[in-house]
C-alpha cells in the first residue's frame, strides 16, 4: 500500500478569510499543517490550492502545491483534482485527506487512521468525549460504531443514547484511490443534506468506513479565537523546547 496525503487549501473562508496563510509563529497555518503530515512520514505530502497564493507559500517554505480550481464544491473534490494532476500514472493506491485548518494535529493520528483502513473503502479517526458540555454540542460530530470500528452513522446529535462512552469524529479521511474516485461522483445524499456531513453519503451509497481511535483532537482554526489558541500552543511548544 503506497500512500499519498493531500491537504486541500482556499482563502475563501466566510469565518476567518485567508486563513491558510494566517502567521502561526512565523509560518504560515498551511506550512505548519504540511509540517505534521511530513512528520507522519507515510509519503509525499501535497496542498491542493486554490489560489496561486497558497501555491506561493508553500514552495516558498520547501513543500509541493498544485493549483486546483476555485470554484470546486468540496475538499474532496479538489483533492481528487490534485491526485490526477501530482499522480497520473496512479502510483499511489491510498489516498489521506488532511484539512488544512489542523495546524495542532498529531501525525500519529494520520497514520493509525492509514493503519485502520484494512478491508474498507474509507477510514477515518474518532476520540472518546470526556467533556460533558461536547456530548450535547452540535458542533461536535459524534461517530457511531460497533465492536468491529466499522462506522454505523455519524450526527450531530447525542448518539447513541444510555450508558458508555460517545465519540468525536476528527474530519480526517484515509481513501482506497478506487473509492475516493466513486464518492467523488456520488450524488449528496439525503442523509449528508439533513446533517450537514458528507461522510454520510459513502455510507448511503453503501461504502465502508473503518475508524480508528485516537488520543487526541487537533485544534481546528475556524475562528480567530481558534487562530490565537493555535499560536499559544505553538508559543508553548517553543518554550518547553528550549527550557533547560
Amino acid at each position: 500500500m503506497r500512500s499519498i496525503v493531500l491537504i486541500p487549501a482556499r482563502l475563501a473562508s466566510t469565518r476567518l478569510p485567508n486563513k491558510p496563510l494566517a502567521d502561526i509563529s512565523g509560518k504560515p497555518m498551511i506550512v505548519r499543517v504540511m509540517e505534521r503530515a511530513l512528520a507522519a512520514d507515510i509519503g509525499p505530502v501535497i496542498i491542493a490550492a486554490a489560489e496561486q497564493d497558497i501555491v506561493d507559500a508553500v514552495l516558498a517554505a520547501g513543500g509541493d502545491a498544485v493549483l486546483t480550481d476555485p470554484d470546486l464544491p468540496s475538499g474532496s473534490d479538489r483533492i481528487m483534482q490534485a491526485l490526477r494532476q501530482c499522480d497520473p500514472t496512479r502510483v499511489y493506491d491510498t489516498v489521506v485527506n488532511v484539512q488544512g485548518d489542523l495546524p495542532t494535529l498529531d501525525p500519529q493520528t494520520i497514520r493509525d487512521t492509514v493503519d485502520a483502513l484494512g478491508d474498507a473503502d474509507i477510514a477515518t479517526p474518532v476520540v472518546e468525549i470526556v467533556r460533558e458540555d461536547e456530548r450535547t454540542n452540535p458542533n461536535v460530530v459524534k461517530a457511531v460504531f460497533g465492536a468491529n470500528r466499522r462506522a454505523l452513522y455519524f450526527t450531530r446529535a447525542t448518539a447513541p443514547t444510555g450508558e458508555g462512552p460517545l465519540y468525536h469524529h476528527i474530519g480526517l479521511y484515509a481513501y482506497r484511490r478506487a473509492a475516493l474516485e466513486r464518492f467523488v461522483k456520488l450524488p449528496p445524499g439525503l442523509l449528508e443534506q439533513r446533517e450537514k456531513l458528507e461522510q454520510l453519503r459513502a455510507l448511503e451509497a453503501g461504502m465502508t468506513i473503518n475508524v480508528a481511535v485516537v488520543d487526541t483532537v487537533p485544534l481546528g482554526v475556524d475562528t480567530a479565537a481558534d487562530l490565537e489558541r493555535a499560536r499559544a500552543w505553538y508559543a508553548a511548544q517553543t518554550v518547553t523546547k528550549v527550557a533547560p
